[in-house]
């Protein structure tokens, strides 16, 4: 483990079942990391009062209150500035970011999406997934940049797709894959072992060419059979 947990600061617009699972593994020492501050843009939404729970800053901002989307965006990364984060977690955050402000982040922001990128970017994954007849489906980390879901993929993972799932039960069955991959993530950012750099995702001072697969012991692969 790092000396240093990386301060992390985590966006969500609903549940919170993936910043539960990061509080878990910081409380349970599991993750080299504290979580510094919680945003969103819904008052009601339970990821603030999970981060109340135990004690973390969760503050939302309503879009409402300001005259366009830069305008709010601009107050809601000053919040998130003032908590000092090194990596910023968009965790079920359903608003697009302005682009001048993911280019100020630009490597220090990652979004877990439940698709299997590039595919299925936006919305409503598990329904598109289904419908195209898809026989894996999974979920995604990935570094953001302005184009939606479009950043490098860092990880990824796979579950298959049964004869008569529906996307709720898809989506049911991924989530807690999806808390695994999101984990198994961050540990890596956390140690300084993954980072963006101007010419692509290096794992370990290399470059990664295809995105880590998180396999059933929570360790992740590369295309060569590279355990991190």
């Amino acid at each position: 483990m790092s000396a240093t947990p990386l301060p992390i600061a985590v966006l969500a617009s609903g549940e919170g079942t993936n910043l539960q699972a990061l509080l878990d593994a910081q409380r349970e020492s599991r993750l080299p990391i504290t979580v510094v501050g919680v945003f969103g843009d819904k008052p009601a939404a339970r990821a603030l009062e999970r981060a109340r729970r135990c004690g973390v800053v969760a503050e939302a901002i309503e879009p409402r209150a300001y005259s366009d989307r830069a305008s709010y965006d601009e107050a809601l990364f000053a919040r998130v500035a003032s908590v000092a984060p090194g990596l910023v977690v968009c965790a079920g955050y359903m608003r697009l970011i302005s682009a001048a402000i993911v280019e100020h982040w630009v490597g220090r922001m990652i979004n877990i999406h439940p698709s299997l990128l590039p595919k299925y970017q936006g919305l409503r994954t598990h329904q598109r997934a289904l419908a195209a007849g898809d026989r894996e489906h999974g979920a995604s980390v990935h570094f953001v940049t302005p184009e939606l879901d479009g950043g490098p993929v860092v990880s990824r993972v796979v579950v298959e797709v049964r004869e008569h799932d529906t996307p709720e039960a898809l989506a049911h069955r991924l989530l807690p894959h999806e808390h695994r991959l999101l984990l198994a993530t961050i540990a890596l950012i956390a140690r300084r072992y993954v980072t963006a750099t101007p010419l692509g995702i290096t794992i370990d001072g290399r470059l990664l060419h295809e995105p880590l697969t998180l396999a059933p012991d929570d360790y992740l692969y590369d295309a060569a059979g590279f355990v991190a």
